[in-house]
This record gives C-alpha cells, sequence and structure tokens, in this order.
C-alpha cells in the first residue's frame, strides 16, 4: 500500500469518479418549459390518469412538488412519455392554480381539510325523495360548501315516483337554488337531457350519500362509461358504496364534464369561514353595512333585521341564511 507524504504532488492523488458524474449541485429546478398540459382525470392509490390532448396518460407527481396534492379536476404540466401506451409512466412536475377548490372535513371537529374536486363550475347535490330518506341537513352543509367554494349549486332530487318533491322544494326556493326531478319511472332521455342542459359547458361535481342515484345519474348521461352501482340496505335503510375514486368524464354532445364522487355519510365544514357564506345572498350583503364587527348575522345586533324589515328583502332569505350558518352547531341528523 503507498503511503503519501505531507507534500505529495497531485498528479500523485487518485480521485474516485462520482456515481452520479460530474454536475455540480444547484438549488434551482428546471422550469419545465415544453411541458404539456393535462387535466386529472382520476386518482388512485399514487396513479395519476390525466388528459393530455387526446391522449389517456398515467402519470406520478415529481419529487419536486413535495406533500402537494393532485386531485381530480387540476390542471397540471406533465412531462416525460406521453404516448398513453401500455406500460409507460409520466410525470406531473406542477399544479396550475387553481379557480376553485371544494373541500370538505370528516367532521367539525377535525381540522384536516379534504379537497374534493378542483376547478368546478358547479356541484351537484344529488338526493332521493325516498329510499333512503332525504336529509336536509346534508343538502344545507353542501350548500355551504358551495357557496365558500364559489361553486353555483345545482338540486338534483331523485325518485320521485315514491314521494312528492314539493315539501323538499319548498324548503329551498328562497335560496334560488335550480333543481330538476327525475323519477325511476320516467328516467327516459328527456329526463336525462333535462339534467344534460344544466351541465353544459360546465365543470360540475357530483355529490349525495351512498344510493341516492347518483352513479346511475352519471352513467345515464355519460352511457359509454358505465360505473358499478348498489342497492339501499332494507335493514339501515342506507346505501353502499360503490364509487371507491372520483372519476371526470366528458359529457357527451357538450363542453361540460361530470365528476362522479364517492358517496359521503358527512359532510364537515370545520374549513368553512362563515363570513364568507354570505355573498351568496346578494340581496343581503348591503344590510350588512351597519353589522357591529365580527358579527356573526345570528345575534341581537345584527343588521340584517332592520334590512329585512325595512323591506330591502324578504324575511325568508334571511332566515335561509341563518340556516345555513347554524349548520356547524347541528348535527345531521338532527
Amino acid at each position: 500500500m503507498r503511503r503519501y507524504g505531507k507534500h505529495t504532488d497531485e498528479d500523485d492523488v487518485r480521485v474516485r469518479p462520482s456515481r452520479r458524474g460530474t454536475r455540480p449541485r444547484t438549488s434551482r429546478r428546471p422550469a419545465h418549459e415544453d411541458a404539456a398540459e393535462g387535466f386529472v382525470l382520476t386518482v388512485d392509490r399514487g396513479r395519476v390518469t390525466c388528459l393530455v390532448e387526446d391522449r389517456t396518460v398515467t402519470a406520478m407527481k415529481a419529487r419536486e412538488l413535495g406533500r402537494k396534492g393532485v386531485v381530480v379536476g387540476d390542471r397540471v404540466a406533465v412531462v416525460g412519455d406521453l404516448s398513453g401506451a401500455k406500460d409507460t409512466l409520466a410525470r406531473i412536475v406542477r399544479v396550475e392554480q387553481r379557480r376553485s377548490t371544494l373541500r370538505r372535513t370528516a367532521d367539525d371537529d377535525d381540522p384536516f381539510e379534504r379537497v374534493v374536486v378542483a376547478n368546478a363550475d358547479q356541484l351537484a347535490i344529488v338526493t332521493a325523495l325516498a329510499d333512503p330518506e332525504p336529509r336536509p341537513r346534508l343538502i344545507d352543509r353542501c350548500l355551504v360548501a358551495a357557496f365558500d367554494a364559489g361553486l353555483d349549486p345545482l338540486l338534483i332530487l331523485t325518485k320521485a315516483d315514491l314521494a312528492p318533491a314539493g315539501p323538499l322544494l319548498e324548503t329551498y326556493a328562497p335560496l334560488g337554488v335550480r333543481h330538476v326531478v327525475t323519477s325511476r319511472e320516467e328516467f327516459d332521455e328527456e329526463a336525462v337531457g333535462r339534467v344534460r342542459e344544466l351541465l353544459a359547458g360546465r365543470i360540475t361535481a357530483f355529490v349525495g350519500h351512498s344510493g341516492v342515484g347518483k352513479t346511475t345519474l352519471v352513467n345515464a348521461l355519460v352511457p359509454e362509461r358505465q360505473r358499478a352501482t348498489g342497492e339501499v340496505n332494507a335493514v339501515t335503510g342506507r346505501g353502499r358504496h360503490t364509487t371507491v375514486s372520483a372519476l371526470a368524464l366528458p359529457l357527451p354532445g357538450t363542453s361540460g364534464w361530470v365528476i362522479d364522487t364517492p358517496g359521503v355519510r358527512s359532510f364537515g365544514l370545520h374549513h368553512v369561514d362563515p363570513s364568507r357564506v354570505i355573498h351568496a345572498f346578494p340581496d343581503l350583503v348591503p344590510g350588512t353595512a351597519e353589522c357591529p364587527r365580527a358579527c356573526s348575522h345570528d345575534e341581537k345586533d345584527c343588521a340584517l333585521d332592520a334590512w329585512v324589515a325595512a323591506g330591502h328583502a324578504e324575511p325568508a332569505r334571511l332566515y335561509s341564511l341563518r340556516r345555513l350558518l347554524a349548520t356547524r352547531e347541528r348535527r345531521e341528523g338532527d
């Protein structure tokens, strides 16, 4: 073994080559200016299915994204193999800024938000009029989440052949929410067409608890992509989860998209700032100018009472606002 003295010559020093090459380390990341734009269709166990032009590409998050999540509806920048061929894998290197984000928490005490979909324009709240029974508290919570996210709500009532729709519609009439009523006996092309007209040209997320006919409706709207459906449990009166992951599907004949989401048993609102809900009531917003600071709009000194009493808005509108704001304080079964 050769030993080197105190004053060795450079030519005598052996340098072991680096396995990673000789490129100097840097904190600068590539800009990926040549990345293709993709639209996230579904996310399943780390694999992200994107639509890139007219091809379906499977991708994974790049390490540089860190813990930033990717959800259905995201617009992303994709690099790598974009052929869409079997066993190929691309990389998502950037998530573009979201126009809207629909969130929920497991319950009202859970501080961890879960993003349901991104970049949606509309939230279709699907509920059955019977089998299972409608849950107005869940509808209220979905409405609050829609107003908070800046989405237009759409109420879709199914199974009208089992119970009348009038009483439930009367509850939500002051909110001016668009609605459509369908039945199992009349679920034909005409009924599907009424729903399709309200979805055309928009990205619509479908939410509802299991068994209300949400996925059945999506299958009728997009017949070439049939998803599994389930029956309502005769003992518990609840549906069985058949949709396990959100999926975006193009609406035939239009530029619209429908996003089918898994059935929910609860819709937590821990993330919602009540001060944002008032903006869904433009006729009431001017009346808040005289409200005390940090007014909850449901207290003795709220200026909205005087605003409504003066005839600037309908009392039913104020009642609806306060009912929605109180949703976080009530259990869904109350």
